[in-house]
């Protein structure tokens, strides 16, 4: 049961129904985690405007969701693992594979260096090691993957974190993260 306000379309402010009827129109539903964050609409407006502004980035949706997983698995936040698995399926991702990225590995060697980090990232609260750094470079990650991987480590802790504290009502298959 969830411990802050999922709003419903009837309840939600004119800002919220607003981003509610984006949502809507770009993946047909409104995710429970998006109606914990409409109790203040700056909020959830600054977490669609983050995650639209990493989309432009270098790394394409999989790689997205492979460090979408690997963040939920190092957080264990079922919620999460439970939307990327669907996500990551809907873009043809194996089940095989979701579940390795769910533990911070994949069976591409670039990938896994990117979720490697990531994991790194989670783990260390940022404070990643020289050692873990150059492991990153010698795998062929340069400045540029590293710092889209850190931002899109925290965009996904915070999902984490706010499913964490509000407990969210699960509205996707079940995955357990740990």
């Amino acid at each position: 049961m969830t411990r802050i306000n999922q709003l419903s379309d009837d309840n939600a402010n004119p800002q919220a129904a607003e981003l509610f009827g984006a949502i809507k129109s770009k993946i047909g539903m409104v995710p429970n985690l998006y109606r914990v964050m409409a109790n203040q609409p700056a909020v959830l407006a600054a977490s669609l405007g983050f995650g639209e502004a990493l989309s432009k980035g270098s790394f394409n949706a999989k790689t997205r969701e492979a460090i979408a997983l690997t963040v939920a698995g190092e957080n264990a936040c079922d919620y999460c693992a439970s939307a990327h698995t669907a996500i990551a399926r809907s873009l043809k991702v194996g089940d095989e594979e979701a579940a390795r990225n769910l533990r911070g590995d994949s069976a591409d060697p670039h990938l896994a260096a990117i979720l490697s980090l990531a994991a790194d990232i989670v783990r260390e609260r940022g404070f990643v090691t020289d050692a873990q750094l150059a492991q990153a470079r010698e795998a062929g990650l340069d400045d540029g993957a590293i710092v889209e991987t850190i931002a899109n480590v925290i965009a996904n802790i915070f999902t984490n974190y706010v499913n964490h504290v509000a407990q969210t009502d699960i509205d996707f298959p079940v995955v357990k993260a740990a």
